[in-house]
């Protein structure tokens, strides 16, 4: 039999008593459960309940355990417990496959000299530098909100660029609708003031010189790359040039900053726990349920706008991809926070802003291979 009194380190059934009738309460090793019978909606039982754990030190949900309520409370830790090796194994492997990928836009032949390999160090710095910024600037506002969250896991892969991005994971509930805000807004803005900084260096640099032996073998694949709004603003800002003559290409450290744009939108593409989902649940609630509903369909229709007016089908490929990755991001939902009051409207303003700088940031052909 369990008991009615709860936990020395948990919240008193006093302090329950008003949403929650606790009739048995009882320690599951670190767990702190606590059968029973909620007197109000899901939604302000958690509002009044979650403060009341976390005070203790412990994350809390509702759940049902065959046929019953229950109150399951977790102990909440934003520490670092030793040295997160996974993250750390993960950066290392994507520092490798950046490097390797960079090898190819400085045009580095690794069969005489593996060691070659470090030369493309400045694209690899971009990529890296872009993308980790990016998600420093959620994790920073997780700790400052308190949600439990892990550190950034880098994802190695052999495209173009050497990675697939990064990205954090909460395990923590959203306390509120600002912590949603500031943490969904964080990254890209972090994100594009490292890019805009890699961008503006990228472009001062010296073109890259193409090998001849490049320029005149017909088995050569070109990739041309899109360049959105934000970077042509910044090149007629310095006053460079972001196409050269014939024989020259731009720099690759410009690619990483064009990198860091073309993850800034997709990441405020609104639509469930994308950053883009996050600003717009943190401002129009449970309304952003309909604007994501909206966002598949125009990407598939950018899609087919791609194949059939530009004709470029691999461009149109990606798109279709994301048409369908939202659908299902779609599908699975936003983060709902605990609290769920209105933003005040400076809040509103950065967001609208932030989306403002997004579309700078899109073209919609990002890339195109030519054979």
């Amino acid at each position: 039999m369990g008991s009615t009194d709860p936990p020395a380190d948990g919240p008193s059934l006093e302090r329950l008593s008003a949403v929650f009738r606790v009739y048995e309460a009882r320690r599951d090793g670190d767990q702190l459960v606590y059968y029973g019978e909620p007197l109000v909606p899901r939604e302000r039982l958690l509002e009044t309940a979650w403060p009341l754990f976390k005070e203790h030190g412990y994350e809390v949900e509702l759940t049902t355990d065959t046929g019953e309520y229950v109150l399951v409370a977790q102990p909440a830790d934003n520490s670092i417990d030793g040295i997160p090796w996974t993250n750390v194994v993960l950066f290392l492997l994507t520092v490798v496959s950046t490097l390797y990928a960079g090898t190819a836009w400085y045009h580095i032949d690794l069969s005489n000299d593996p060691l070659a390999v470090f030369e493309a160090w400045p694209f690899a710095a971009a990529v890296l530098g872009v993308l980790a910024t990016h998600e420093l600037g959620h994790y920073v506002m997780t700790r400052y909100h308190g949600v439990d969250a892990t550190l950034p896991y880098f994802i190695p892969m052999p495209t173009l660029i050497g990675t697939m991005g990064a990205v954090i994971r909460m395990k923590g509930q959203m306390p509120d609708r600002e912590a949603l805000f500031d943490i969904g807004v964080a990254g890209p803005l972090a994100g594009l003031i490292a890019t805009i900084a890699v961008t503006a260096i990228g472009l001062s640099l010296p073109p890259e010189q193409v090998p001849a032996s490049l320029m005149n073998n017909p088995n050569t694949i070109q990739v041309e790359f899109g360049y959105p709004p934000l970077l042509e603003l910044i090149a007629w800002v310095l006053g460079e040039p972001t196409t050269y003559s014939e024989g020259l290409a731009v720099n690759p450290v410009v690619i990483g900053g064009w990198v860091g744009m073309f993850i800034t939108f997709l990441n405020l593409i609104p639509v469930g726990q994308l950053d883009g989902g996050h600003i717009v649940r943190a401002i129009l609630g449970e309304q952003q349920e309909r604007v994501a509903a909206l966002v598949p369909v125009a990407l598939f229709g950018l899609a087919a706008y791609v194949f059939y007016i530009e004709e470029v089908s691999n461009a149109s490929v990606l798109w279709v991809f994301w048409g369908l990755l939202t659908t299902y991001v779609a599908y699975v939902g936003p983060a709902n926070p605990i609290d769920d009051e209105g933003l005040d409207p400076k809040r509103k303003a950065v967001g609208i802003l932030t989306f403002v700088l997004g579309v700078l940031c899109f073209t919609p052909v990002p890339i195109e291979i030519i054979t």
